[in-house]
Parts: C-alpha cells; sequence; structure tokens
C-alpha cells in the first residue's frame, strides 16, 4: 500500500486520485467530442486536420464507477474512513451493480460496513425487497413508459397541437421523469434487499421540495 503517514503525501496521493480518476471520464466521454470540436474550429482559419478519435466503447457505468471512488477517496482524506485493505470489499463497494446505471452515490461509511458483515438469506427483508422491485416495474412500465408515449406524441410536432395540448405534454412528461427515476430507484434498493444490503434513500417526493439545493 502507498504511504500516507504525513499531510504532505496524503495531499499528494489525493490529488493524484483525483486527476486519475478524472482522467479516464475525461478520456472515454470527451476525447472525441473535444477532438472533433477541435478540428471544426481551427477549419474555420483554413487548415484541416484529421483528429485522430478513439474506437472503443464507452464502459458502462463509467461516471458511477468514477464519482464512486472518488467518494471512497475524499471521505478517507476527511478522515471519516480508513483505507480499505481488502481488495474484493473494495471492489464490491465500487461496483455494486444494482447502483451501477444512476447511483445513488452510496458513502463508504453507509455500504462497506455491509458489505464486510457477514450476512444471511433474510426471507421478510427479501419479500420487502421483491415487493419494491415490483412497485418500481409498475412505475416504469405503466406509469412512465405511457406517459412517455403521449408526452413523445405531442412533442415531436408541437406546432399542431394548441397551447393546453402542449401544456398537458409536459404534465406527461412530469410523471414520465418522476416514474423512471422513482421506479429505478425502488427496483435498485429493492435488489440490493436481496442480497441483505440497505441502501440510503434517494428519492424522496423531489417535486415537494422546499428549495433547488433540496430538489
Amino acid at each position: 500500500m502507498f504511504d500516507a503517514s504525513n499531510n504532505a503525501k496524503k495531499k499528494f496521493w489525493f490529488w493524484l486520485s483525483i486527476i486519475i480518476n478524472l482522467g479516464f471520464l475525461g478520456v472515454f466521454k470527451y476525447y472525441n467530442f473535444f477532438a472533433d470540436s477541435f478540428a471544426q474550429s481551427i477549419a474555420c482559419f483554413g487548415f484541416h486536420v484529421s483528429p485522430y478519435t478513439l474506437s472503443v466503447i464507452l464502459p458502462v457505468g463509467i461516471s458511477f464507477y468514477t464519482f464512486h471512488g472518488l467518494s471512497y477517496v475524499i471521505d478517507i482524506y476527511k478522515g471519516r474512513i480508513k483505507a480499505e485493505r481488502n481488495f474484493i470489499d473494495y471492489s464490491v463497494f465500487v461496483s455494486f451493480f444494482p447502483l451501477l446505471v444512476a447511483g445513488p452515490i452510496e458513502r463508504a461509511t453507509h455500504l462497506l460496513p455491509q458489505i464486510q458483515t457477514s450476512r444471511s438469506f433474510n426471507y421478510s427483508q427479501a419479500i420487502n425487497g421483491l415487493r419494491q422491485i415490483l412497485w418500481g416495474l409498475f412505475k416504469k412500465v405503466v406509469i412512465a413508459d405511457q406517459c412517455a408515449q403521449y408526452a413523445n406524441m405531442i412533442f415531436d410536432h408541437p406546432s399542431a397541437y394548441s397551447g393546453s395540448t402542449l401544456v398537458l405534454g409536459a404534465i406527461f412528461f412530469t410523471f414520465q421523469i418522476y416514474g423512471d427515476f422513482s421506479g429505478y430507484s425502488d427496483i435498485a434498493l429493492g435488489t440490493a434487499r436481496l442480497f441483505g444490503i440497505e441502501l440510503l434513500r434517494n428519492f424522496a417526493f423531489p417535486y415537494f421540495s422546499r428549495d433547488i439545493a433540496e430538489f
């Protein structure tokens, strides 16, 4: 393991980790965009170049991996937790699959102790998890997907509809995105419960938030 016994070394490894994590994210997600944009920009001045672009498939969940890993590093730097020496436990924390696509970003102080604790099958917890998964699927398939059909139909041709119909389309879209995010969150939390893991609640009536920060 790296030596971070004094503040100078601690800060060095902290910033190195930040740069490496964000560097990987930047290369995979934004390199081609900036390379093409740069080529188009200098073309305006008469210079023509053929930028080298990456022909790779974007790793699934790379943003989640990156920010999950950063939250872990920041917690260590702030002294909230000690560095995890077990690579398997750390890997499970970073890549816990129910959170892979859309989070939430779990803090190491909450998730790592549950991963490290010996667990056995809990029937009542599993039943609650299955119920939450089904409720999430209902929100996604029955509410969000059905509202999406009408919202897309209206906003694909906005000039063909009246103002009141456009308002109705906005209402359908409101229910669509709520059902999508709320449904996914329920599926993720329910799936984690099947493994004996309780995730933090990350979706609590956002449309009733008191301010933008809470939203």
